[in-house]
């Protein structure tokens, strides 16, 4: 199966490489998708395929290299590898490979991309990036605009990094208040943002849906992380924009699945003036990171490792649990 960024990245060719990845299959090992392939496309496909820790990535590009893999495919995958892992700082550090391959590239040797503008658009890409972890706003604009220009069709690629420094912008000017009273989704009296603040070093508002898939089974992680967050001094709150009887009785039982008391306050947005449009939450599952001071840290998805930048800023003993890969 295929990464999701090779999804992202080159959709119109998935069924050809689907192809190349199920040729000699037939009859193959149940356990051992790749077996009955030649060495070197067995190893091929293990290293585009790999999405465990690093150690296992670079295990399969070695194995790959010492079977006469070529660079160019190794930089290929490593650069899906880092992108389905949301990992910016790794692809801001390929930089110089891309770019001493820039003109070296070789399309017809290519695994991953079907015409030559792709690659450059990749490339305009990972400058993007590398422009983003040093904060140069207009050299990323640039790079990030070419990228478009060169292969709109990777748009759905791009855009998140867009997103994510518009929503910086926005965030500067906004603060929390925590005078706001939200029902629970247990009922009773209203809880007072402010009560939970109490002692508290900061806020992490985690938004869901009952209705979501991935909010569901990302469950167990958000446990683990905010019971490693109040140990802490960081309070917790699982905000749900639905009040409708039905969302708050199917709230009740996934929150009831994380045991007798599930961590953090569990609680139903405002109907107008709602935190979830005050922060621009347009999907979920998403967290925000709130200071004392109602100012907004981070506010992005769960798996981002900015959530945890900002967080060893505000409360440094707290450690990021090793989940479960997925």
């Amino acid at each position: 199966m295929k990464s999701s960024a090779l999804l992202r990245f080159i959709a119109p060719l998935v069924i050809a490489t689907a192809a190349l990845a199920h040729e000699g299959h037939e009859g193959a090992a149940e356990d051992d998708p790749y077996a009955g392939m030649p060495p070197k496309r067995a190893a091929l496909e293990r290293m585009m395929s790999e999405r465990g820790d690093v150690a296992a990535f670079e295990k399969a590009a070695k194995q790959a290299k010492e079977v006469g893999v070529g660079d160019q495919a190794i930089l290929e995958a490593t650069f899906l590898y880092h992108v389905d892992r949301r990992d910016d700082a790794r692809l801001a550090a390929m930089l110089p490979q891309f770019l001493q391959r820039k003109e070296t590239f070789k399309i017809e040797e290519s695994e991953i991309f079907g015409v030559q503008e792709d690659w450059l658009a990749v490339v305009e890409y990972v400058q993007a990036i590398a422009a983003l972890q040093k904060s140069d706003r207009d050299g990323f604009k640039k790079h990030i605009t070419e990228a478009f220009w060169l292969s709109p069709r990777q748009g759905t690629a791009f855009a998140p990094h867009i997103d994510r420094l518009r929503m910086e912008d926005a965030m500067r000017s906004v603060t929390v208040d925590f005078t706001a009273k939200l029902a629970s989704i247990q009922g009773g009296e209203p809880v007072l943002l402010s009560k939970l603040m109490e002692k508290k070093k900061g806020m992490l508002f985690h938004f869901w849906s009952p209705w979501s898939r991935e909010c569901e089974t990302s469950m167990p992680d958000f446990k683990v992380t905010a019971l490693e967050l109040e140990k802490h001094g960081i309070a917790v709150v699982s905000l749900m924009a639905d009040s409708e009887e039905q969302a708050v009785a199917d709230a009740k039982k996934i929150a009831g699945a994380l045991g007798a008391k599930p961590p953090g306050a569990w609680l139903i947005d405002r109907e107008t003036d709602t935190i979830s449009r005050t922060l621009r939450i347009q999907s979920v599952p998403a967290m925000a990171l709130i200071s004392a001071e109602g100012k907004v840290l981070f506010n992005g998805h769960p798996s981002e490792d900015a959530l945890w930048e900002a967080l060893s800023k505000l409360a440094p003993e707290a450690k990021r649990p090793k989940l479960e890969e997925k």
